[in-house]
């Protein structure tokens, strides 16, 4: 058994809540991340091989790993499948952030900002590791966005995990690199999500930069299964200040935006990224805090409330 496969098992156990089905579950997800997710998005060339073989195949993997259909209901108020697998809308900065922390957190049941029932801890050990990994969203797509190696991978025992397992698909970078990366793929339009998932010790371990075209959360999102959560933000249009250029209608992957003698925002369908801020031009566009779609991901933050509660809990 590899050291990182041992490490992934010896945390699991240690939290107390995770039987032999879903550490399997965790380990069949992060070694094999691109049939795993090519098979539950359709786009995997052996998906299609399956189906035409078996139809319970298909039927098997997904009762094994919890994906089911794209509209995966919770009317009965069970744990559905978007509430063990769900990314979190980041902007730029809230991204930044979250690859140059410095020092181990636990923060735990943010449900104000993950609005799920299961995985919505930021528990970050050794936070200063960090891994790029190939798309396995875009990598199984028949024309896939390009570059391929921009989801970042954050913490142990995650990062040893992937390196380890993937080392032709990944790579450990800096902080300085992952901000790179994120600022390049925000420059192409794409959206930043912090990912959570059940199985991944029920906590953040990922940064994906997603496009509507490859991404098969957006997609599951557009059709019905609400595996995104805003950033609690919306965008704003200075009608003064818009000159109708149509580049923010060009890199919304929300379709959030339509253009007429200015930018229209539909608040109904914007997540608050903040992708078409960064490429205004003319600095019509800003985010304004929405409460009811939730608090923010902005760990520095977070880390200095937890810090000053903890200084008054000692005080006192």
């Amino acid at each position: 058994m590899k050291q990182s496969t041992r490490a992934y098992f010896q945390e699991a156990k240690r939290m107390g809540r995770y039987g032999l089905k879903e550490r399997l579950h965790g380990y069949i997800y992060a070694r094999w991340p691109y049939l795993y997710i090519g098979i539950g998005t359709g786009s995997h060339p052996s998906f299609k091989w399956l189906k035409r073989m078996s139809d319970p195949l298909i039927r098997l993997f997904r009762f094994l790993t919890g994906i089911r259909g794209a509209r995966n209901s919770n009317k009965d108020n069970t744990v559905s499948f978007a509430d063990t697998y769900h990314g979190k809308v980041l902007t730029l900065e809230g991204a930044r952030q979250l690859v140059t922390v410095n020092q181990p957190i636990r923060l735990e049941n943010l449900e104000k900002i993950i609005p799920y029932q299961r995985a919505r801890d930021i528990v970050m050990l050794n936070p200063d590791k960090l891994a790029v990994m190939e798309c396995p969203c875009r990598s199984t797509r028949e024309n896939p966005c390009l570059p391929l190696a921009v989801c970042l991978v954050v913490g142990e025992p995650f990062v040893s995990f992937i390196v380890e397992h993937h080392p032709d698909k990944s790579r450990r970078i800096t902080p300085a690199e992952a901000i790179e990366i994120l600022e390049q793929e925000n420059d192409r339009g794409h959206v930043a999500h912090a990912f959570f998932k059940d199985v991944m010790l029920d906590r953040f371990y990922a940064i994906c930069n997603c496009c509507s075209c490859c991404c098969g959360a957006m997609q599951a999102q557009q059709n019905g299964t609400p595996m995104l959560a805003s950033s609690g933000f919306v965008c704003e249009v200075d009608e003064e200040y818009c000159t109708s250029c149509g580049s923010c209608v060009e890199v919304c992957q929300f379709e959030a935006l339509t253009l007429s003698d200015f930018a229209v925002i539909d608040e109904q369908k914007c997540m608050g990224c903040g992708v078409c801020e960064t490429h205004c031009s003319v600095d019509a566009i800003t985010l304004r805090r929405e409460p009811s779609r939730g608090e923010p991901l902005e760990i520095e933050k977070l880390m200095a409330t937890y810090q000053a509660r903890v200084r008054k809990s000692t005080e006192d």
